[in-house]
């Protein structure tokens, strides 16, 4: 299976600080944004990844994030001239997807749970057994601001609606999704909205309407968190940052990652430390490396 992170768009929201760079290369809490989403793809075992982002930013994710070997991974990247829409991504990474399954993440999304790691490689399983879309739905209190999911009790999926103003369910669909590689033939057929988009629901309804659309539940003790609003980006880094205070150990360390699924040797790994440098986050690796922390 191939990852795709989308950063692109235009960051309106988080004005003034997007004018100079993109809104998923700000800083939640210790790190960069968009190591959150890198992090999901790697914990689900993906390693080939797309990074798609405006031509004007991509230079920027390059020097960040380079091309993924000294983390075990392969990094590539494409741009979005415009914000036309999620389901474009699947069109601009068509060459970069080839025959395979892919993993959508959006750049500004952050996930926190327990299991999440069991029930990211059970979600790869199942796509390439079954060739079935999934997405995944998150009890929100104000439905009516999202897309929204409604399943039957096999957990396919019955009913999508983008922003209903009665909602079916209290269930917002995240930003992460798995498809099957029929998403690029789906992903052609989506005529762009009103707002001049190739929206992601529209995509998602080509499934529902095969019947070939399941979805999970997050529970009560899973947390999602879309961090793009100033407000949300506040709330975001406060509370990595209390979840890494109370624990002692990082969220979304790429590195750490790397190592412990074996995707860079200790060597490896203990030269990165030494680039790194002497601060928090180096010192944080070296306990990692040295058994002193055991996440």
């Amino acid at each position: 299976m191939k990852g795709i992170i989308l950063a692109g768009g235009s960051g309106t929201r988080l004005y003034p600080l997007t004018i100079g760079q993109s809104k998923q290369l700000l800083a939640i809490h210790d790190k960069p944004m968009i190591y959150y989403p890198l992090s999901v793809l790697m914990l689900a075992g993906i390693r080939d990844i797309l990074i798609i982002s405006t031509p004007q930013d991509l230079p920027n994710f390059k020097r960040l994030l380079s091309d993924g070997s000294q983390i075990g991974m392969n990094f590539s990247y494409a741009k979005q001239e415009k914000p036309n829409g999620i389901a474009e991504a699947f069109i601009i990474g068509e060459k970069f997807i080839a025959d395979e399954s892919v993993c959508l993440i959006l750049g500004d999304n952050i996930f926190y749970g327990s299991g999440f790691t069991k029930i990211l490689k059970k979600s790869v399983e199942s796509v390439e057994k079954n060739h079935k879309a999934k997405v995944f739905g998150y009890y929100v209190n104000n439905p009516s601001r999202y897309g929204v999911v409604q399943n039957d009790e096999l957990g396919n999926v019955i009913s999508l609606e983008e922003k209903p103003a009665q909602p079916k369910s209290n269930y917002a669909v995240v930003g992460l999704y798995f498809y099957p590689n029929s998403v690029i033939k789906f992903s052609k057929h989506v005529k762009p909205s009103d707002r001049g988009e190739l929206e992601i629901t529209s995509l998602n309804n080509f499934y529902l309407e095969n019947k070939n659309l399941s979805v999970e539940l997050f529970d009560k003790n899973f947390t999602w968190l879309d961090s793009g609003t100033h407000e949300s980006m506040l709330e975001a880094s406060n509370y990595i940052h209390t979840i890494e205070k109370r624990t002692g150990l990082k969220i979304a360390c790429i590195e750490e990652i790397a190592y412990k699924l074996g995707y860079i040797n200790k060597s490896t790994f203990e030269k990165l430390i030494d680039s790194i440098g002497e601060n928090q986050y180096g010192e944080y690796l070296k306990k990692i490396v040295n058994g002193v922390w055991k996440s």
